[in-house]
């Protein structure tokens, strides 16, 4: 049996989670994959997987061979792709991740140029706030939107995001404009359930970093849902202007307390390692990088005028 077969067959098998996925993956039966994976079991001595009738998942040793059949599978692609880039034609599968609302909002009408460009590449792109293990999960490139990013991992950042707080008029019309961070601790806020601190956002203002507790009247794991909660005039959020953006410019929304900063986000392209970087991957990667390299979202933040509070 062909020993690289077999390697492809197991890594096959991991990332379709299922027999008959890495089968019709790879226009093998499922007779066939299933033979690929006892022959390899049997020379090895070990057990990669674990096998039930509702799920695999991979031993100990599974997950060490995993990840080394992935490079030396990725070697082969690099070493295929070397020959490719002569013609400039990227080919095959490329698994991207990427954070739910970024993906919708400004990586969605990017797809199709970037098929277009390359038509012998096939995307597949996950999206979801969960930050994914690349390696294990199988993907080639994710998005990730962060201060720093993983130092296991390799990144390229494609653009900034700053946090900035904010509300509709007629939430301040009604409840007044805050013009100290301590004073969210009468407000409402919606609060986001994957941000660091959760309920305690932090500034940094004239007078030095400043914390405070907020009362959140909501909690979501998604930042559109945030924005539409403040667009309903539910309360103060803080969100990246990758989200409110276009709000803050249309005056929708406004931004709260300009002097006290929260933190600046990098948006990142990870990927697991620079050595053997298959050329779908490196095309996207470049095909990013200019496509953000001035982000619509960069300038637009629109300070509120101040009001006081109704009697």
């Amino acid at each position: 049996m062909d020993r690289f077969q077999e390697m492809a067959s197991f890594v096959a098998v991991v990332d379709a989670g299922s027999f008959i996925g890495a089968a019709n993956a790879n226009n093998l039966s499922k007779a066939a994959i299933s033979r690929h994976m006892n022959d390899l079991e049997h020379r090895l001595g070990v057990r990669l997987l674990h096998r039930t009738t509702r799920r695999l998942s991979l031993t100990a040793e599974g997950h060490a061979f995993y990840a080394r059949c992935r490079e030396l599978l990725a070697s082969v692609e690099e070493a295929e792709s070397e020959i490719t880039s002569q013609s400039g034609a990227p080919s095959g599968l490329l698994r991207v991740n990427a954070p739910l609302t970024f993906g919708v909002l400004h990586l969605a009408p990017l797809w199709g140029q970037f098929t277009d460009m390359y038509p012998k590449v096939a995307l597949d792109v996950t999206l979801g706030d969960r930050v994914v293990d690349l390696v294990d999960e199988g993907y080639d490139l994710a998005i990730r939107i962060a201060a720093m990013t993983s130092p296991m991992l390799v990144s390229r950042k494609l653009a900034s995001t700053r946090m900035v707080m904010c509300a509709s008029p007629m939430y301040l019309q009604k409840h007044g404009t805050p013009t100290h961070p301590k004073e969210l601790e009468s407000h409402r806020a919606v609060s986001y359930t994957y941000w660091t601190g959760r309920d305690e956002w932090e500034f940094t203002g004239p007078g030095g970093p400043v914390s405070v507790h907020v009362k959140a009247c909501i909690h979501a794991n998604n930042g559109d849902t945030c924005r539409l909660a403040a667009l309903e005039h539910q309360g103060i959020i803080l969100q990246p202007t990758f989200i409110v953006g276009e709000d803050l410019e249309r005056g929708t929304l406004v931004e709260l307390m300009p002097e006290y900063r929260s933190v600046e986000l990098g948006i990142h392209a990870v990927y697991p390692t620079r050595k053997f970087l298959p050329l779908k991957v490196r095309r996207l990667i470049d095909f990013l990088v200019e496509a953000f390299r001035d982000p619509p979202w960069s300038n637009a933040v629109r300070p509120v005028p101040r009001t006081s509070a109704p009697p």
